[in-house]
């Protein structure tokens, strides 16, 4: 359903609101080989998974998922994690074979895998590949060895390189991440290491700040005052000079955090920030489901045991399922939406939550050039989009 005519069926019908973004799948494989100072996912150390168990598993909550959401098609399959580069192929082309049974595929639907350059192999990355993984998602971190080993990464600049030549030989589409503002970098080592990743002739990279979140080791070396990030004006300045360099080499940012060629942006991500649905599988995966008129909000067991026994008894992990009133859905969708270049639709906001925007506090945002209105859309500037949290708690209150 093309843009237009999902806002004229949500207009009618609210409980349509979904289509505009689309419908996709994410599975959650929480495990990992080791945990990073600075994560704070749903992610634990194990070195050994009964992998036949967990695809049972799997296949259960896919089906309790498919009896919610009633009939329709995926249009982006997302395999997050953790660690899903430590799923056995056939571990994922069961999974996508579940998805394809149960909701059935669209013909260009987008299937991405998660992996770390130390899980990567070509043999198993062919393996995905024949399974219908058509893009990769690598968390490669850094390009500098003594912030890789800072970021309690186990992989060198040297071995992601390899690793994203790999993934490059069995993949068209392939993404990684980066994190900036890290401890100790300087601009100009960023701009070194920037304009080196985007001549890896990649399509996407996702690039993120470094955050401190809480109950992770970096918070805890935070508290103990024996880690510093940069202050707040330089990872600002960092911001700034991270569109720069994109906008410059033609991979501008599509979300704050995400920059891609044209054609070349995630699916899968865009059904989020575009509210469309999901749904959500596996240890503490969250989603957003229609069902009669109806969008819940979702989440899962987080404990991989836990959720194990759950699945294997229940039939499926949740821990819960709310309804979300119009009101909170119209709220949640302009949070996730301008973060996008392309902003928010005031009227499906509008169809949504019954009420217009408040005048007065869209105007202030227009004069200090935060926000800006083209036609219906509302988008955040070059200069909003950086306190973007804090522009959506003036638009919202």
């Amino acid at each position: 359903m093309d843009q237009l005519a999902a806002l004229a069926d949500q207009a009618a019908n609210p409980g349509a609101d979904w289509s505009y973004g689309g419908f996709g799948v994410y599975i959650h494989w929480p495990f990992c080989l080791s945990k990073c100072p600075y994560c704070d996912f749903n992610s634990h150390v194990r070195r050994e998974v009964d992998q036949a168990r967990w695809s049972r598993a799997l296949d259960l909550e896919l089906e309790a998922m498919r009896q919610r959401s009633g009939a329709r098609q995926v249009d982006s399959l997302f395999f997050g994690g953790g660690t899903p580069s430590l799923m056995a192929p056939e571990t994922v082309g069961a999974a996508i074979e579940t998805v394809q049974r149960f909701w059935g595929l669209t013909d260009n639907a987008e299937i991405t895998l998660e992996a770390n350059p130390t899980s990567i192999e070509a043999g198993r990355f062919r393996g995905y590949a024949e399974a219908g993984v058509n893009r990769v998602s690598i968390g490669v971190q850094a390009l500098n060895d003594a912030h890789l080993t800072a970021l309690g990464r186990t992989h060198t600049a040297l071995e992601a390189r390899a690793a994203f030549d790999i993934a490059r030989s069995a993949f068209d589409r392939v993404s990684f991440d980066l994190i900036y503002a890290r401890v100790d970098q300087t601009f100009e080592a960023w701009r070194g290491e920037l304009t080196e990743a985007l001549a890896m002739a990649v399509d996407h990279l996702s690039l993120y700040q470094l955050t401190i979140e809480p109950e992770t080791r970096f918070a805890e070396l935070q508290a103990r005052g024996k880690l510093r990030v940069p202050s707040d004006e330089k990872s600002a300045a960092m911001f700034a000079v991270t569109q720069e360099i994109c906008e410059a080499m033609g991979v501008p940012a599509y979300e704050v955090s995400n920059h891609a060629r044209p054609g070349a942006e995630s699916r899968h991500n865009l059904v989020y920030w575009r509210y469309g649905d999901y749904a959500g599988v596996g240890p503490g995966a969250h989603g957003r489901l229609t069902s009669n008129g109806k969008r819940w909000a979702t989440e899962t067991v987080r404990g991989p045991e836990a959720w194990l026994n759950r699945v294997e008894a229940m039939g499926d992990g949740l821990t819960q399922a709310v309804e979300l009133s119009l009101s909170e859905q119209a709220d949640e969708m302009m949070l996730m939406g301008l973060r996008l270049s392309e902003g928010v639709d005031m009227t499906r906001y509008t169809a949504l939550s019954g009420r217009t925007l408040q005048e007065e506090r869209i105007t202030p945002l227009l004069e200090q050039e935060l926000l800006t209105i083209e036609g219906k859309q509302l988008r955040a500037t070059a200069t909003g989009r950086p306190v973007l949290n804090a522009l959506l708690r003036t638009l919202l209150a």
